[in-house]
């Protein structure tokens, strides 16, 4: 689970934005180095329980160090698509590659090795463990030094660091959200996959958890999607694809899918001109 440290010397910024990159996460790359390629490829990706087709062969790509989102509503197939991409879900058709290795075969602990990590829907924290512990058990796979980690998390979320000892159940939704992502970072990922991560937030939560999406965006970071607040996604993304019954039926630049008349009507809640 990696080298022991001494907790106390864990110490972070008090503020919420990261001041510089550790070193251990220069090897992502920034945005601006240059056009990304692929990091991510899904081509015809069908995934069904029992008789039901929850995704209906879709296709779709994640450029390295960009903001991908999939919008749609609930029972859109977009949490099945995100499952499926770290085996927790078996698809029966298609193929997923990722850093061009394909992925359908692989199993979960092997895909986080690859580099793909994923915030699930609900947050799901280790309610009885304490912040602390439950940022060690994102770095569960790695046997090196987690303490540079450590303390870039602790300044990208100063609130984690003064309740570094406190039990995670105890803890705010906006809080567990933040430490949610924080602990899929631990894992020291190539892309990150987060699911609804606006979920039961308050409004100005939300856009503190937007803040530190574009934050990470701007280390180098390769962000996946799934958001239900399209507003709030599309304003982020680079890149977006709208999910209805199983299927992609609109994709575009996110300016330009929130621009797109179908979009404002169905999830912006804008009608029609």
């Amino acid at each position: 689970m990696g080298k022991k440290m001494d907790h106390a010397s864990a110490t972070g910024n008090t503020v919420g934005t990261v001041g510089s990159v550790s070193a251990g996460w220069d090897h992502l790359g920034k945005r601006g180095d240059g056009p990304g390629r692929n990091l991510l490829e899904v081509r015809g990706l069908k995934v069904s329980y029992g008789g039901i087709e929850a995704v209906r062969d879709i296709s779709f790509d994640v450029p390295e160090h960009e903001i991908v989102t999939l919008i749609g509503a609930n029972g859109a197939g977009k949490s099945s698509t995100l499952r499926s991409i770290v085996a927790l879900e078996k698809p029966a058709a298609g193929s997923i590659r990722f850093d061009s290795n394909e992925l359908i075969g692989m199993g979960t602990e092997q895909i986080v090795k690859n580099g793909i990590t994923l915030v699930p829907e609900g947050r799901r924290v280790f309610v009885n463990l304490s912040v602390y512990e439950n940022l060690r058990m994102g770095a569960y796979l790695r046997n090196d030094d987690l303490e540079s980690d450590l303390n870039w998390v602790y300044s990208l979320f100063p609130r984690l660091k003064e309740r570094s000892w406190q039990a995670a159940g105890t803890l705010s939704g906006g809080e567990q959200q933040m430490l949610a992502i924080a602990r899929a970072l631990m894992s020291r990922p190539k892309m990150i996959m987060m699911d609804e991560p606006s979920l039961g937030l308050a409004p100005i939560i939300v856009q503190e958890v937007f803040d530190i999406i574009r934050e990470i965006n701007k280390m180098g970071m390769t962000i996946l999607l799934v958001e239900q607040n399209a507003n709030m996604a599309l304003k982020a993304a680079d890149m977006g694809y709208v999910m209805e019954t199983g299927q992609i039926t609109l994709s575009g630049a996110g300016k330009d899918l929130a621009e797109n008349p179908v979009v404002k009507e169905a999830y912006l809640g804008k009608a029609r001109k």
